[in-house]
């Protein structure tokens, strides 16, 4: 019998056997029998952009706008690379970012005295990062104006909520471990009072099985480089991270809030308005909670970085050497409840003063409302308690709530904010005799002030009576901000 080469056909007018076919049909396919490619045939060259010259690379992307560079960056490391360069994102900066308007710069043009290579000697990414925060703090003179017009009662800017809706600015939980590995968590709930914002995650099981190291909380701002694109377009834009607060879990700094059947509740010290719940029997996180004081949101949301926090600058008031007493009255002192669902009650104090005789040690007292004067007692009909909920179950921990507290000088500016959940301590003596009701107190102590309140729960009216409400200011603090020596 005739034999042919290897893989190879008969040649025309020869003969083959059946099992010639079959033995030649065999070596002719691959795995999963897939034909193999004959040798006269070969597959179609396919292109390879990393052969490319690096010129023609950087050529290529200087055409791109900057949502498509910054996603051409994730493709390979050496996209990666390229895509980072100071040339490709001062050419986007300058173009999108000036504030006169000019021709886009090509890569290799001179641009406003800055050389080529002034460009590449800045670190890698730094027109990049420069261009996101230009571009999370777009129309900055927009919100500022906004910003300005401020709430007579609170002193606090009256659109701050209508602010952080319009910009589009979201809040995540970034979770660490010990290995550095993160996840982050969008809120479950967002809660808006009159003087701050309440952040809330429940379903939190994916941390079960972590050893947590810290989390952290960014403010989240989507980057519309296209201005005129539709929003449902920009879902895929890179996005501004703000870290606003980070906590350490290992900390010691942590304080009881309460507990209830199943959940017992703590909050950070280092960072008052964060707390969190955990299974009373296995220690796991339920739920994770976060108020943030409307002062200065905006700006924590907008112009940190997804290292370094704004920082809040404290006021500057001008002195005044005429008044002995500046700095010591002309206080106002806004007071608000809530859980982190609803409000609970709300109260506004003006025209509170301290003596210099009526110093308390290194503090000075602003008595908003006294125990002996029922006329400045204020009543609301609402319980005291947070609601938690997890996967089937739900409660409330009695007894605790948030507690905002804004503090302002007679030139209307915020000298001190807090917004935190305080719990409410059933008093030792807890019988009042001038409302024949149990007495609770609510306090709250750290470096830049006091709080103390006390309430009395009447069961048949089912009320409460707020009967003491104090805020002590270090003296410290006041001689530093108006330049005093009491």
């Amino acid at each position: 019998m005739q034999q042919f080469p290897r893989g190879m056909p008969p040649p025309v007018g020869c003969t083959m056997s059946n099992r010639q076919r079959k033995k030649l049909a065999s070596k002719n396919r691959g795995g999963y029998g897939r034909p193999r490619a004959t040798p006269w045939t070969s597959s179609p060259s396919r292109a390879n952009i990393g052969s490319l010259p690096p010129e023609v690379l950087m050529k290529i992307l200087s055409f791109l706008d900057a949502s498509s560079l910054y996603s051409v960056g994730y493709v390979n490391k050496q996209l990666h690379a390229v895509s980072n360069s100071n040339s490709l994102w001062y050419r986007l900066y300058t173009r999108d970012c000036a504030e006169s308007k000019r021709k886009p710069l090509m890569v290799d043009e001179v641009a406003d005295g800055l050389t080529s290579v002034a460009i590449q000697e800045k670190p890698m990414g730094y027109w990049k990062r420069l261009l996101f925060r230009k571009m999370a703090g777009f129309n900055t003179d927009k919100w500022l104006k906004q910003l300005k017009v401020t709430n007579p009662y609170t002193g606090l800017p009256r659109q701050t909520e209508h602010v952080l809706r319009s910009v589009g600015v979201t809040w995540e939980l970034t979770v660490i471990d010990m290995r550095r590995r993160q996840c982050t968590f969008k809120p479950s709930r967002v809660f808006f009072s009159e003087s701050s914002l309440s952040l809330t995650w429940y379903n939190l099981a994916d941390l079960a099985s972590i050893h947590i190291h810290s989390m952290q909380l960014h403010g989240v701002v989507p980057m519309l480089f296209d201005r005129h694109t539709a929003s449902g377009r920009q879902s895929r834009s890179p996005v501004w991270r703000s870290l606003m607060a980070e906590v350490d879990m290992k900390s010691p700094n942590w304080r009881f809030l309460g507990a209830c059947q199943l959940v017992r509740m703590k909050c950070s010290r280092q960072i008052p308005g964060f707390s969190l719940g955990q299974w009373r029997d296995q220690g796991d996180i339920v739920f994770v909670k976060m108020t943030l004081h409307f002062h200065k949101l905006v700006e924590r949301s907008l112009l940190g970085s997804v290292t370094c926090p704004y920082m809040v600058q404290e006021p500057q008031p001008m002195f005044d050497d005429i008044d002995p007493e500046y700095g010591l009255h002309g206080y106002k002192v806004h007071l608000e409840l809530h859980d982190m669902a609803k409000p609970i009650m709300s109260g506004h104090f003006t025209g509170l003063f301290c003596r210099r005789e009526n110093f308390a040690g290194n503090h000075i007292n602003l008595r908003a409302i006294s125990r002996g004067k029922k006329a400045e007692h204020t009543a609301f009909c609402d319980k005291l308690c947070l609601k938690w909920r997890s996967e089937g179950l739900d409660g409330s921990l009695e007894k605790c709530c948030v507690v905002n507290v804004t503090v302002v000088d007679e030139t209307d500016t915020p000298v001190w904010c807090i917004s935190t959940a305080v719990p409410a301590i059933q008093m030792t003596d807890s019988t009042s005799y001038d409302y024949g009701g149990e007495t609770y107190s609510m306090n709250y102590v750290d470096a830049g002030g006091r709080v103390f309140m006390d309430l009395v729960w009447m069961e048949e009216m089912r009320q409460y009576f707020l009967v003491k409400f104090w805020v002590q200011l270090p003296v410290a603090k006041i001689n530093r901000l108006y330049r005093r020596n009491y």
